[in-house]
């Protein structure tokens, strides 16, 4: 298993659609981040920096092969269209993120 942590901006405009969209997921994206080994799958809101900090744990063996499945299918790619542009990277973001991604520093059971 794997921890992942990732940070985003959230246009503050956004901010209560995106809550809104949130607290009613399409059945369809839960069930493809289930079938791609990603559990315990968690986004946080700090206001008034409007930071998204996002959390799962990773239970697959290619976590590269499963981001693309993913990212291959068209309700999820429909969801992304949603949210996307409610979204602000990070500058500071490596090439070819979106969320940035954290370094895990610490962890405790």
């Amino acid at each position: 298993m794997k921890r992942m942590g990732m940070i985003l901006g959230l246009r503050p405009e956004h901010i209560a659609e995106y809550k809104r969209i949130h607290a009613d997921v399409w059945p369809s994206v839960l069930a493809r981040i289930s079938q791609c080994h990603i559990r315990n799958y968690t986004i946080f809101l700090r206001e008034p920096e409007n930071l998204l900090f996002a959390y799962w744990e990773y239970h697959g063996t290619d976590f590269a092969a499963d981001a693309a499945e993913m990212a291959a299918d068209p309700v999820t790619q429909d969801w992304w269209k949603i949210c996307m542009p409610m979204q602000a990277p990070l500058e500071t973001r490596a090439e070819g993120e979106w969320w940035a991604s954290m370094e895990e520093v610490f962890h405790h059971d």
